[in-house]
């Protein structure tokens, strides 16, 4: 069954690719210019999303620069290690919801530190794949649409962040330990 999953995944997505555009031409779309109006649009937003882009950059840069990560994580040091959790992903917690580059990144740095078969590893790939980049999303997405009260959006996106991030930990010291 693993084999064939395997293969399987290894051949969808170029299935997929392949069956839009021939299912768009018995549709009888026209497949190049709709392409086109596509791509047209897309640098338009592209443009527009460049400026809030910029904007959260500099914010997370000043966030790590200024030394507040090192004292966040410094703060909830003692408590992580006494409920057992590795404190070595706290700061992936923390960098997840500003950066998904800044926390694939840190998440690479642990991997290749502590081996990918390692439970700070497994709990780093976990939280990766469990929390969004939420601050980044409202500042970028929001901005370029010009949606300006985010304060619900901002509250339940944190708060699935906290929880992913507790469930990763939790489910691969259940999963894995």
């Amino acid at each position: 069954m693993y084999n064939f999953m395997t293969a399987f995944s290894a051949w969808l997505i170029p299935a997929i690719i392949v069956f839009i555009p021939l299912y768009a031409a018995y549709r009888r779309v026209p497949v190049y210019e709709t392409f086109v109006e596509g791509a047209k649009e897309g640098f338009g937003t592209a443009v527009s999303i460049i400026p809030h882009l910029v904007g959260m950059m500099v914010a997370i840069s000043m966030f790590r620069a200024s030394g507040a990560m090192d004292m966040i994580t410094g703060a909830f040091r003692p408590l992580f290690d006494w409920m057992g959790i590795p404190s070595e992903v706290l700061p992936l917690g923390l960098l997840r919801p500003l950066t998904g580059a800044g926390s694939l990144a840190y998440t690479a740095d642990l991997i290749q530190t502590y081996g990918p078969d390692s439970m700070i590893g497994r709990i780093a790939s976990t939280i990766q794949g469990s929390t969004d980049t939420t601050l980044y999303v409202l500042t970028v997405y929001f901005g370029a649409i010009g949606i300006r009260k985010t304060r619900y959006a901002l509250k339940v996106g944190l708060f699935s962040d906290i929880v992913g991030f507790f469930a990763a930990i939790f489910v691969c010291l259940l999963l894995f330990a």
